[in-house]
């Protein structure tokens, strides 16, 4: 049984790590990707796309998304990721064109068109799933879920209260949390306690061709500690895979549109502000070792 995925994503590093994942692994069906302003740029989050496409001679659209957020001057990550988005490795040059449909047309398309329920992945910010909601309401019927990075309960990644998808477009992840459709928030709570590990890092180049790609752009990650370096958007596939190693609570998340708490995801921890009602599944810990485990396993995996 395969779970019909398209992920919304902004390549860089982190996002490059999960497309592998969703492209490779069996029991996810990957039936499109949408790229957005993000880490970097548009243009360069699509060709980072299209190089992990080529990479793996996959057969999966392409399609270009939002170049700014909805409302919000827009503010990348290349500090983090790096001018290009995905450093380090020499990828083929002879890329694909993503198709002649917009981001938000290719999600109504796909989304209708699915004899499944599709699982929507939002990996950067939220812009093109609100503009979708917003023109065609009507996808949110034929959506079994969105399991999106992005948030945190506690300390954001950009300012103290807010982490970078959600800070780059605060308004659509208001619209997206607000729709009706569930959602699984896979926030810092748990990325930045599922570190991969530098001796899992140190392993792939070992593995194969795939490891050492995934080695040669990760250890150029900004995103970098003692105890290893973040892969934030990873975690949606292993969540996918493997919920029984994550904890999740419900509960009520707001989104701040402004002021300098701008971005910061509220969570109604106590069930005290909205009659009771919850609109996410908040992931609150993860099996750091089941994850640095299976990271290793699907990339040995892959062929």
């Amino acid at each position: 049984m395969t779970i019909k995925v398209i992920m919304d994503t902004d390549p860089g590093i982190d996002d490059a790590a999960a497309i592998t994942m969703a492209i490779n692994d069996p029991e996810i069906d990957l039936q499109l990707i949408t790229t957005v302003a993000g880490n970097v740029t548009v243009d360069k989050t699509t060709i980072n796309a299209l190089k992990l496409v080529r990479f793996f001679n996959a057969d999966i659209p392409v399609a270009s998304g939002a170049k700014l957020p909805l409302i919000k001057h827009f503010e990348d990550a290349a500090r983090i990721h790096g001018e290009s988005g995905m450093p380090g490795y020499d990828f083929p040059t002879d890329l694909p064109k993503p198709i002649n449909k917009s981001a938000v047309e290719a999600l109504r398309d796909a989304i209708l068109a699915s004899d499944e329920k599709i699982t929507l992945v939002p990996t950067g910010s939220y812009t093109n799933i609100a503009l979708l909601f917003s023109e065609y309401p009507e996808v949110k019927d034929n959506i079994e879920r969105i399991v999106a990075m992005g948030g945190s309960l506690g300390m954001g990644n950009m300012t103290s209260a807010a982490e970078f998808n959600v800070f780059t477009d605060p308004h659509a992840a208001q619209i997206v949390y607000n729709a009706g459709v569930p959602i699984v928030m896979v926030g810092l709570d748990i990325t930045m306690k599922a570190l991969l590990t530098h001796d899992s890092i140190e392993k792939l180049p070992t593995l194969n061709e795939t490891g050492k790609m995934l080695h040669d752009i990760i250890i150029n990650d900004g995103d970098n500690s003692d105890a290893g370096i973040a892969m934030h958007d990873v975690n949606t596939i292993f969540y996918l895979l493997h919920p029984e190693a994550i904890t999740t609570k419900a509960m009520w998340i707001d989104v701040q549109t402004d002021g300098p708490a701008i971005g910061e995801t509220v969570g109604d921890i106590r069930g005290a502000y909205h009659d009771g009602k919850t609109n996410a599944d908040v992931c609150v810990d993860i099996d750091s070792a089941a994850f640095n485990k299976w990271f290793l396993e699907e990339v040995t995996a892959i062929k």
